[in-house]
């Protein structure tokens, strides 16, 4: 990177030398020569950047294996911790909804960049949560290739390219039934969520409706009575567009996000506030996909 500007860089190869932008449009790794980083020098790249998403991926590529594994370690270790759980249930709460990535299926030896270590968290989660009698939702946040572009999804690079193929969806209905089959016997397994937030158009509604159903087999495989959590997609017109699928399989539960946060006026609410603000503001939308004898609804 040059040291006066840090969108201009130089891309070192395996062999030690420098990739190289070649007349021709093609790539070639066989520039060995100094540079003063200026534009006549072709393996000097000038980088625009598009986004500044701050996830799990760029943690994990950004320092590499060496240095994410402690970064990441200590957070887990440290950041929720059992008196967290503790608090929870001394202050009535039944349940706690916990975001995993699908590389925690090939845990200890996710597959690069991610670093090991999530799914020992997660066993240690299931732990506390029996021992203060707690439901645990497990929630499939981030899905292979990423159902929408935020961080959270752990894309890329503001990418979004989950469900394009059947190989796809595939892969993530077996991330469901290692879950399903790994928790099924805790009795604190309360709910699988099987997605979180598709965004439309990116997600079809087909493939997710596919995948839906087979992520509801996967969870019954291994439990008859744990929830299997549908969300609806992001920026869909139609938030009833699942209760037909949801409806015909026993158990299953609609999630709708309200956001009450990116607004200054909820800085002041008391949570009793936000839950009133919640039941009155947004009970006409909660009974549009609320339907006796349908599916129950979650507000994540």
């Amino acid at each position: 990177r040059s040291p006066g500007d840090q969108y201009r860089m130089r891309i070192m190869a395996p062999n030690g030398l420098f990739l190289q932008a070649n007349k021709d449009a093609s790539l070639t790794a066989d520039y060995g020569q100094r540079t003063s980083w200026g534009d006549d020098d072709p393996s000097v790249f000038v980088v625009t950047r598009v986004t500044g998403l701050q996830g799990e991926y760029q943690i994990c590529n950004g320092y590499g294996t060496t240095k994410a594994t402690p970064i990441l370690r200590n957070h887990w270790s440290t950041y929720i911790v059992e008196a967290d759980f503790r608090f929870i249930s001394e202050s009535g709460l039944t349940a706690v909804r916990i975001p995993v990535g699908w590389w925690i299926a090939n845990d200890p030896r996710p597959p690069a960049p991610y670093v090991g270590g999530s799914l020992k968290t997660l066993d240690k989660a299931f732990k506390w949560a029996e021992k203060y009698n707690l439901g645990v939702i497990i929630d499939l946040h981030a899905a292979p290739g990423s159902q929408n572009p935020f961080e959270h999804s752990s894309s890329k690079d503001g990418s979004q390219d989950w469900g394009t193929t059947d190989t796809n969806i595939a892969q993530t209905v077996q991330v469901v039934d290692f879950l399903a089959s790994r928790y099924a016997k805790s009795p604190s397994l309360l709910a699988v969520e099987l997605m979180n937030e598709p965004l439309a158009p990116g997600v079809s509604l087909e493939s997710l409706k596919t995948y839906y159903r087979d992520g509801y087999n996967a969870v019954r495989k291994h439990s008859s009575d744990a929830y299997v959590i549908m969300s609806n997609r992001l920026s869909s017109p139609d938030p009833t567009e699942f209760l037909g699928l949801a409806g015909g399989l026993p158990g299953s539960v609609i999630d709708v996000h309200y956001y009450a946060l990116f607004n200054n006026m909820f800085d002041t609410f008391t949570v009793q506030q936000n839950i009133d603000f919640i039941k009155t503001n947004y009970s006409s939308d909660l009974s549009i996909v609320t339907r006796e004898n349908g599916p129950l609804t979650f507000v994540g």
